[in-house]
């Protein structure tokens, strides 16, 4: 029996999605304006422009990642990704512990994107300087609209993905071509300066320099293409699409944000600090230097349309992986969790408590200092331990040679592959968490490990509370049929 034909019993979502809805849903969740405004400014200030090279570092990485969950979502397509892979690799408790590191990673994930949609939404309307309260009360009116579009269903929200995804390449690619011919300063050459963050006697690659600390910024940027596995079950075959999905979506992403950041490199002028507001956000102080005041709010507007974007995205598959382990009984109140509205098939339970927990973080930034910045610490750093617990079980899978591949395989290849993304998750994953002293504050500096063992500690204590009730649950509420077993060396 597939996911497609089991039982409905008011658990079994409506498959909606296309391949191109998959590709646009993982492209939204980390737009290429998020990818690139986002860590634009903090990744210049650590390594100058030269920082660029780590988009090439970050995304060679990734794609190994994305290989082994594209190999993973052919073999099991079900709504949960991370969740449902670890667990059917390792065992229900080792998948649980990724979904509730995921669950977090998205939910605050979510708020945060949601702040930094709130700020560009601030300039739009004229708060030039918000307070805090007003950065938070304009994202709890960004979290709310977007709670109403993802209740509305899934063609509202697949068109506005659709339409974000034509705003988001007609204004990087767009804007990134006419800098390049009308407003060039530099040649490449500029892409070997290391800035003025490097002190004297400090080395550029040493461990803790310069440039793998815009490798950490950096390894914000190409995460997401996982999440065309979030929705698995609500997309038209799913082993052919979501494979698809999710390795075009983080190259397409890496060409546009790499072309982007390129753009405006080059297009910075001598002495950049110079420039009115560069030291807040560079991106927008050499546009407006370049191209003049009157961009500011057609820029403005963009930039909200991708936040806005990727935070119907990152609410969308927090919802979906609630549901999913719900519907294991592996959530306390799983019963209302796991409940589908009538019409459209969407789990309003789990949605309301994204948007619950999202309001919790708003009221919280607003009077915890730091906490926006710990936010943006911990969603980096949670993402890259999400992913080590599917890919280190895949690993050992298929080392061990117990890996059963789905329609797609990466035949003799798919042991380096997984060694290989085993080692670059788990080296990013050290890199994020090192405690640097660059904030002057031990929590900021420790903030992803402090992160790490409360919601472990956190984690454990409501694991022990469901764990009776999913110990015996194998096929984890979806039953698929084993992919055909493929020859020998192909497994391999």
């Amino acid at each position: 029996m597939t996911a497609q034909q089991a039982p409905d019993h008011g658990r079994t979502l409506k498959r909606e999605f296309t391949f191109g809805a998959a590709f646009a849903f993982a492209f939204a969740f980390i737009s290429p304006i998020v990818a690139l405004y986002g860590i634009y400014g903090i990744a210049i200030a650590a390594a100058g422009p030269s920082f660029w090279w780590g988009f090439v570092v970050v995304f060679g990485g990734q794609f190994f990642v994305a290989l082994v969950f594209a190999t993973l979502v052919s073999r099991w397509p079900i709504e949960g990704s991370i969740y449902q892979w670890a667990s059917r690799l390792a065992g229900p408790g080792y998948g649980w512990f990724a979904g509730w590191f995921y669950i977090w990673t998205l939910t605050i994930a979510m708020a945060t994107v949601a702040l930094g949609a709130a700020r560009f939404i601030a300039n739009i309307i004229g708060l030039d300087h918000p307070t805090g309260t007003q950065v938070a009360l304009i994202a709890f009116v960004v979290l709310v609209c977007g709670t109403l579009v993802n209740l509305a269903g899934r063609q509202v929200l697949k068109g506005f993905m659709f339409a974000s995804i034509i705003a988001e390449v007609i204004g990087s690619v767009g804007l990134g071509i006419w800098l390049l011919i009308t407003r060039r300063e530099h040649d490449l050459s500029v892409l070997f300066d290391g800035g003025r963050s490097v002190g004297a006697g400090e080395e550029f690659f040493a461990i803790g320099g310069p440039f793998l600390l815009a490798i950490v910024f950096i390894g914000f940027s190409f995460v997401g293409f996982e999440s065309a596995g979030s929705i698995a079950e609500e997309v038209h075959e799913p082993r052919k699409n979501l494979p698809k999905a999710v390795l075009f979506s983080i190259s397409f992403i890496a060409v546009v944000v790499m072309f982007s950041s390129l753009a405006i490199i080059l297009a910075t002028p001598e002495n950049p600090e110079l420039l009115p507001g560069y030291d807040v956000d560079p991106v927008h102080a050499v546009l407006t230097a370049q191209l003049g005041a009157g961009i500011a709010l057609p820029l403005q507007a963009l930039f909200a349309i991708g936040f806005i974007a990727s935070f119907l995205a990152l609410q969308t598959a927090a919802s979906r992986l609630i549901w999913a382990k719900a519907r294991d009984n592996a959530l306390p109140f799983s019963a209302t969790l796991v409940r589908l509205s009538r019409g459209q098939r969407q789990p309003i339970a789990a949605i309301l408590v994204t948007t619950a927990v999202g309001t919790a973080l708003f009221l919280l930034s607003n009077v915890a200092e730091n906490l926006y910045t710990i936010m943006v610490n911990f969603t980096s750093g949670g993402f890259y331990l999400s992913f080590l617990f599917p890919v280190a079980a895949f690993m050992v899978a298929v080392i061990r040679r117990r890996w059963v591949p789905g329609p797609f395989s990466l035949g003799r290849l798919t042991v380096p592959v997984a060694i290989i993304a085993f080692a670059w998750v788990t080296l990013e994953l050290i890199n994020i968490a090192w405690p640097r002293p660059a904030n002057s504050n031990p929590l900021l500096d420790w903030s992803v490990v402090v992160g790490t063992v409360v919601l472990s500690v956190l984690g454990a204590l409501v694991y022990m509370r469901v764990r009776g009730r999913i110990a015996n649950v194998e096929t984890r509420a979806v039953v698929l049929p084993e992919p055909a077993p493929q020859p020998e060396s192909e497994a391999r």
